[in-house]
């Protein structure tokens, strides 16, 4: 089995064992024998306007941003595999087209989602929505459209300048919310702000999680890049000892934080989304394992980008492997 962590392509990862080209697709070589979770995925977003992709379409393949023609280091975080016309694409299709229902986005539905974790042996999804105070409907979107589906874990989301945050913060939870998404980045506050402290006790008192993006990644504003950093984000972690914490993409490009608050809080579990292989091992060396959760971020990359990497990261000790890709989700969402 090769270690290497540099491909020509995405499709050069059918070189490992784990996965192989069949019917254009990359694909688990032996999806029953590697189950797992993905703690990141999110649909097409939309803001200002009602989404305009059809969400319950099927698309003959699902185009994320880091295409699978691209070079390949799993040792270094995902975005930095990206071209620079791949960021300006993706850029385009987050902002310019999201009143639209063109581009990439398109083909980020749900029946896409579905087959591309069926191709990975992925059998459970947590879906993320990020809304804004106001013209964004993100979560009610995302929880009634997977209403019903057994296979999708879905959060919500409540900006904390909005209005009546906890009336809507019931609506989500009565209709299947397990937690929230804060982005920092995104939605330009910091995790220690006043109004998002109220909404952790908001959080504590309906028993919901939080799912953070955590951590700088390189290539948001300059603006969202000064609110997301680690520092920030232990207040309400010590503060908030009754809510469970995920820290999204295990900090970013500041992992080593990320790391030190998982070990030091017993309420703070890692998503190993984006992370790098060599940072991958350290964190199942040096972190709780018993609180990690793979993720892919999906379809900003496809699944089988980390499933590689965690694959890679415990050979030799593959006794590890159903617990991080398996164990300690079923575990935390209460999954058979």
């Amino acid at each position: 089995m090769s270690a290497q962590s540099r491909y020509e392509s995405s499709w050069d990862l059918a070189k490992l064992d784990y996965f192989e080209v069949r019917d254009g697709r990359l694909v688990l070589a032996e999806p029953d024998k590697w189950r797992s979770f993905d703690s990141h995925t999110h649909l097409a977003l939309s803001y200002a306007l009602p989404n305009q992709v059809d969400l319950s379409m099927e698309h003959d393949r699902s185009e994320t941003y880091l295409q699978p023609e691209r070079p390949l280091d799993l040792d270094v975080y995902a975005n930095k595999n990206l071209w620079p016309s791949d960021l300006k694409t993706m850029t385009r299709d987050l902002t310019l087209l999201s009143m639209t229902g063109y581009g990439m986005r398109r083909t980020h539905t749900l029946p896409n989602l579905l087959r591309d974790m069926s191709d990975t042996g992925v059998t459970h999804s947590l879906l993320l929505p990020i809304d804004f105070p106001v013209l964004s409907h993100n979560a009610e979107t995302y929880l009634r459209l997977t209403r019903g589906q057994d296979r999708i874990i879905c959060f919500g989301s409540v900006h904390p300048y909005a209005t009546d945050v906890a009336r809507k913060l019931d609506w989500q939870k009565a209709a299947g919310a397990w937690g929230v998404k804060v982005h920092p980045a995104v939605q330009l506050l910091r995790p220690d702000h006043p109004k998002c402290m109220k909404l952790y006790q908001m959080c504590a008192e309906r028993n919901l999680m939080v799912l953070w993006h955590c951590g700088p990644v390189g290539i948001e504003p300059p603006m969202g890049r000064r609110r997301c950093q680690l520092p920030y984000y232990e207040p309400p972690i010590a503060e908030n000892p009754d809510v469970t914490f995920i820290l999204g993409h295990s900090g970013a490009l500041q992992m080593d934080m990320a790391l030190g608050l998982a070990n030091r809080y017993p309420n703070v579990w890692l998503d190993l989304s984006s992370q790098g292989l060599r940072n991958i091992r350290r964190i199942l060396s040096d972190g709780p394992t018993d609180r990690l959760l793979p993720g892919s971020d999906w379809p900003f990359y496809h699944q089988s980008l980390h499933l590689a990497k965690i694959l890679i990261a415990t050979e030799g000790a593959e006794s590890l492997r159903p617990q991080v890709l398996w164990d300690n989700a079923a575990r935390l969402f209460g999954l058979a």
